[in-house]
């Protein structure tokens, strides 16, 4: 057994019978601890700061239940939470997700990543996660509406612009933010930048909902151009039919590859081809409407493969934009035998373990997302930059800086990365992020 894998055992065993419980927390932390431990265990100071371990272990979590009363007159209940995990580097940052199944394991783990997430993009901002198990599938717009403001009615004391700033996740977009914010201002009497992902027409940035996907590819570009190639003409294999795979397809058509798969939870969409425009359209809109995929109009030239997952078919780039854990040791095994050189996450976490190890072996290239996907928190922040200098940027404005940004995080990433055999990306993104951090947190002190 090597130092780090000893010592990461060790940290392990250290964590507190809950946290180590948590089965994505304790996923995260190992992936994490595995690639920083030695560097922390060399730095005296960072050492006795016990950096990585504050880091597990959030500042706060705020659990609050949420009463609510549905079209029919019934009272409904559900639970929030808000993981505020450091604000050593900025105020609290990170999305909102509403769906049945989140867990506190789930935001535990989620506002752990942020940290180093946000740390990357270089820009003041702390990590937060936060959300509730209500089921919005189904409900009215009125029925949305009352229960973001009761749900806000329980967190708006605990956030602010210069204290933290949720955005939008999982079943949380504009429609939503829209009501979130809009029970916050009521209750704080002010008007001030306390969530990002708003309209432009109330102190939203531009391409806020495209920014994760955009950046997405933004970052994929840049790692193939360390490479010497081109996008243009890649065949690309997208997992999901949400906001980030949606706006990564558009952008990787826009920039010349080839989009060959979108995927649901019954199957996946298969264009040979390459999907175009108006396909990609069609796929948003079913996801829009609450449907499926399974019944393409025959001039997408696409086939839907039920049960299938997108890793079955050929690709040169891969794309998983769905969920956590999606690609696993069969799924990375998939991967290598179609042909996938280059794998970049769009979503949080969705490569496990034994399907990293597949992908290592077969040296395909590997970029996480805290890297990859930190797009969305990177125009976030400059929306509150905005906010605060009452200067709102155009569109072509906010995508520059976006693709700037992508690639000063890819470079970033790169050069703590960079060894002998190329460029290890993972290990890359955990050491940049947490340098930042450890810096940060030992400068302040003991508090």
């Amino acid at each position: 057994m090597d130092r780090a894998t000893a010592l990461t055992e060790a940290f392990l065993a250290s964590l507190a019978p809950e946290d180590a419980r948590m089965v994505n927390l304790r996923q995260a932390v190992e992936e994490v601890a595995q690639d920083v431990i030695t560097v922390e265990k060399n730095n005296p100071d960072w050492a006795a700061a016990r950096v990585l371990r504050r880091l597990v272990e959030p500042d706060r979590v705020i659990s609050f239940g949420v009463t609510w009363v549905d079209d029919a007159g019934d009272v409904q209940l559900n639970r929030g939470w808000r993981v505020q995990a450091s604000n050593a580097i900025g105020p609290y940052k990170g999305g909102l997700r509403f769906h049945p199944a989140v867990t506190l394991d789930d935001l535990r783990f989620l506002a752990f990543e942020q940290c180093f997430k946000n740390a990357l993009t270089a820009l003041p901002l702390g990590g937060a996660k936060g959300g509730s198990d209500f089921d919005p599938t189904g409900r009215s717009d009125a029925e949305i509406m009352r229960f973001c403001q009761a749900f806000m009615h329980q967190l708006a004391p605990h956030i602010g612009p210069d204290r933290d700033v949720p955005a939008g996740d999982i079943n949380v977009g504009a429609r939503e933010i829209g009501y979130l914010f809009g029970a916050w201002r009521q209750s704080a009497g002010i008007y001030a930048g306390a969530l990002t992902g708003k309209a432009p027409s109330y102190g939203g940035s531009h391409i806020r909902t495209e920014a994760t996907g955009y950046g997405l590819i933004y970052f994929v570009q840049a790692m193939l151009e360390r490479l010497h190639i081109s996008l243009d003409g890649q065949r690309v294999a997208i997992s999901g039919k949400g906001n980030v795979a949606i706006h990564a397809a558009r952008k990787a058509i826009q920039e010349g590859a080839q989009v060959v798969t979108l995927s649901d939870t019954s199957g996946t969409l298969y264009a040979p081809d390459g999907l175009d425009h108006d396909a990609v359209d069609w796929v948003s809109q079913r996801k829009a409407e609450g449907g499926d995929i399974s019944t393409p109009p025959a001039a997408f030239g696409a086939t839907f493969c039920e049960g299938t997952q997108p890793w079955t078919q050929e690709a040169d780039i891969a794309l998983p934009c769905a969920t956590q854990n999606e690609i696993d040791e069969t799924a990375a095994q998939s991967l290598v035998d179609n042909g996938v050189r280059l794998v970049a996450e769009g979503a949080n976490m969705p490569t496990t373990k034994d399907g990293l190890r597949v992908l290592r072996k077969a040296k395909v290239t590997y970029a996480p997302g805290k890297a990859a996907n930190a797009g969305g928190v990177a125009v976030s922040g400059l929306e509150m930059s905005q906010m605060s200098h009452r200067r709102f940027m155009s569109a072509q404005e906010v995508d520059s800086a976006l693709r700037t940004l992508m690639a000063d995080i890819h470079d970033r990433v790169a050069d703590e990365g960079q060894g002998r055999n190329g460029v290890d990306y993972a290990r890359g993104a955990n050491l940049a992020g947490y340098r930042r951090l450890a810096k940060a947190i030992t400068a302040q002190g003991v508090i």
